[in-house]
């Protein structure tokens, strides 16, 4: 599989972050290392997406990515690594 295959297959990722979270920040460096596609959603200025993250999974901690449907909490990099397909 090419990478531009491997691209086009990604699901959506989304990161549930604050600007003070350590692990966020690898999380993102990670992200862009891998040539992961993102989007940031900062819970600290969106009380709406706060909520929307503690009920999809019942935990208020950062970072929460969302692969797809499915929520990783913390940078927990081999469930990442296999809901991407990443190596």
């Amino acid at each position: 599989m090419t990478k531009t295959e491997t691209k086009k297959k990604q699901p959506r990722v989304i990161m549930f972050t604050t600007p003070t979270c350590a692990y966020c920040t690898t999380a993102k460096q990670y992200f862009k290392q891998q040539g992961v596609r993102f989007k940031t959603v900062d819970v600290s200025r969106d009380q709406t997406a706060a909520r929307d993250m503690v009920r999809r999974s019942g935990q208020q901690g950062v970072p929460q990515i969302l692969i797809g449907n499915k929520v990783v909490v913390g940078f927990d990099r081999p469930k990442i690594d296999k809901l991407l397909g990443l190596n």
